[in-house]
């Protein structure tokens, strides 16, 4: 391990020294060592993973939004103290962003997205407005129905088809969707992996929800769920993201018997989610939605 703090390089998006706060998405992703506080800023000691080499890292929490600590972190006290008096916001994650264990404060010091999601929610022609936008980022064009159940049953026809498309791109039999919530481990293979493949998009699209500052439980699409936000956004990536990542591990448990589904899709997701930065295009998305711009705000 080396003795001399180094900067992380540009493939964490920590090149610049001054980043726009909001814009820059700053997402920083650690995992297998020790955060803590030297001479004001924040030092990472690093075991070798397979993400970062072993070293002594000095990180430039100026240019960090969130710090999203992964299995085998620790961090002490003026770490929190540090980050919170600089709204750096700080959450305890799965591999790749898989989890979300905690809920980290909004934001980070600004209201801009949490004001514009309250208003069109709270606007029924507005928030009609904004889930027509999601459906037609979900179906590549702009319907007419202005109904939202009508909106609904076209996406679940939709999904009905996906489901067969995706399933036999990967050469897997699918007899249907199939989920009981009080016993989930009772379902075939396939809506297992489609389970867990859902909640793990749906963690990332939490961070990015937590990242923007947004309103969780204000739903556009989904109702009463205090994250339906966030599924509203997670399910804009299920047909491209979670159904591939579901059949895909399906497929590769074909030469992986001795794992189980759960563990499959969870090492697919991890790293699926870093090599498509999942997250920090679920942030934009966000920001895309409520016509938000601050490439030119500084921190």
């Amino acid at each position: 391990m080396s003795t001399a703090p180094g900067l992380f390089s540009g493939r964490l998006g920590l090149a610049a020294s001054r980043i726009p706060h909001v814009d820059r998405h700053g997402l920083l992703w650690l995992e297998y060592g020790r955060l803590s506080v030297e001479e004001g800023t924040l030092r990472f000691v690093a075991a070798e993973s397979t993400t970062l080499a072993a070293g002594d890292y000095a990180i430039p929490y100026q240019g960090v939004s969130m710090i999203l600590l992964g299995p085998g972190t620790s961090l002490t006290q003026d770490v929190l103290r540090l980050c919170a008096r600089h709204g750096t916001l700080i959450a305890a994650v799965g591999e790749g962003g898989v989890k979300s264990y905690t809920a980290p404060p909004m934001g980070q010091g600004r209201s801009d997205v949490a004001r514009i999601h309250a208003l069109r929610w709270a606007d029924a022609g507005k928030r009609l407005d904004t889930a027509r936008r999601l459906y037609a980022w979900r179906f590549g064009r702009i319907l007419p129905h202005r109904d939202i159940e009508v909106l609904r049953g076209i996406e679940g026809a939709r999904l009905k088809e996906a489901y067969h498309v995706v399933a036999q791109q990967y050469g897997i039999e699918w007899k249907g969707r199939r989920y009981d919530r009080a016993h989930p481990e009772q379902t075939d293979i396939p809506n297992q992996a489609i389970n867990h493949a859902a909640t793990f998009v749906e963690a990332a699209a939490d961070l990015a929800v937590a990242a923007v500052g947004a309103l969780p439980p204000l739903g556009f699409i989904h109702e009463e769920s205090s994250n339906a936000f966030t599924l509203d956004i997670a399910d804009l990536y299920r047909v491209d993201v979670t159904l591939p990542l579901a059949f895909g591990a399906v497929k590769a448990a074909r030469e992986h018997k001795d794992e189980s589904i759960e563990r499959i899709v969870r090492k697919h997701a991890a790293a699926l989610f870093r090599q498509n930065k999942l997250v920090a295009t679920m942030i934009d998305r966000v920001k895309d939605l409520f016509d938000v711009d601050d490439r030119d705000r500084d921190a």
